[in-house]
């Protein structure tokens, strides 16, 4: 009978203690904010799996558990809700049961491409994944009287591609919409760039399109800020000598291959985005740059060099001559 109950003890506190500990955050440490979508009439078990699939909760039994000890099980409320794995369960149910969703913080790398933005956004929750694209297509922004035509632009970011400004951007995910989202974009690109360098676009020597197409291809080049300057003055020095900027960025962007190896073929991909094989700038920008970006494309550095590549080592080589150039790939590029 002792061993009986000595067994049963030992399971009643195994209970307890996995209990306890299931209720806990998934990670306390975590700041990151995720937007969830309770549809009506989901039940208490449902929504337990939506928590568990986007690891913001660490047990969907203990979840229901919990719902039905304190009388929650029909108090959960559909909508939107901006949840975070640093919650325990008793936070959420309560966010949940309240219907009150708080603001989410979305940050917009430098370097994102419009579609990277449309998957970053359906991602955390705040999007079907698309919908960003479909509103190049759908929505008027013809009042942005700064951005370019969209003639012989890529189909993948449009007219908006560059002119999205990377930043860190606050949300209210029940109101969200693409289109608005959008246009707090370009109004941030509006004061952070025309407004901010309002001489450089009076009579300018280099047009708005040709500084952010440029800022771009210096985005996806420079690694550190130091280059960004440097670079843009080898850059903008073969542009108007008339030679080949020969950036393999805009290769990758155009055949959307931002990582693997390029080969011939992709070298030799018949589009003007090509800078390998057509001359001038692409007919736009492949990417949103930094401020860094844009100011080294407004203030090139000049220098005696013509190349540049970065070694195996992260490390910059600069070059005068192709056969120097072609010396630094030999000792620095495996």
């Amino acid at each position: 009978m002792k061993k009986l109950l000595f067994i049963t003890l030992i399971v009643l506190t195994s209970i307890s203690l996995w209990y306890k500990a299931s209720l806990r955050p998934v990670d306390i440490s975590s700041d990151t904010r995720l937007a969830l979508k309770i549809d009506p009439g989901m039940a208490v078990q449902d929504i337990a799996q939506v928590l568990y699939d986007r690891q913001i909760i660490r047990s969907r039994k203990a979840f229901m558990i919990f719902a039905k000890l304190h009388g929650k099980e029909t108090a959960l409320q559909a909508g939107k809700f901006v949840l975070r794995p640093s919650m325990n369960v008793s936070e959420l149910i309560e966010v949940l049961q309240d219907g009150k969703a708080e603001e989410m913080i979305i940050t917009i790398p430098e370097g994102f491409t419009v579609k990277q933005i449309d998957e970053l956004l359906a991602k955390k929750g705040i999007i079907e994944e698309g919908e960003i694209m479909n509103c190049l297509v759908e929505c008027d922004f013809s009042y942005f009287d700064f951005l370019p035509s969209g003639e012989g632009q890529a189909d993948r970011g449009g007219r908006l591609e560059g002119y999205l400004f990377p930043e860190t951007y606050y949300i209210n995910v029940d109101e969200f919409v693409p289109k608005f989202f959008l246009e707090r974009m370009m109004t941030t690109f509006r004061r952070r760039v025309i407004e901010t360098f309002p001489d450089q676009f009076v009579d300018p020597k280099r047009s708005l399109h040709e500084i952010i197409t440029m800022a771009s291809l210096i985005e996806e080049e420079a690694i550190r800020d130091d280059e960004r300057a440097v670079i843009a003055g080898i850059l903008w020095k073969r542009f108007d000598d008339g030679r080949g900027l020969g950036v393999d960025a805009t290769v990758r962007y155009i055949i959307n291959k931002p990582t693997a190896a390029i080969t011939t073929a992709d070298l030799n991909t018949n589009s003007d985005y090509n800078t390998r094989k057509f001359k001038g700038l692409p007919p736009g920008p492949i990417a949103s740059p930094g401020e860094a970006s844009i100011r080294a494309a407004i203030f090139p550095e000049e220098s005696e060099y013509w190349y540049y590549l970065h070694g195996d080592d992260g490390q910059i080589r600069y070059a005068k001559t192709n056969e120097g150039h072609n010396t630094n790939r030999f000792m620095y590029i495996k």
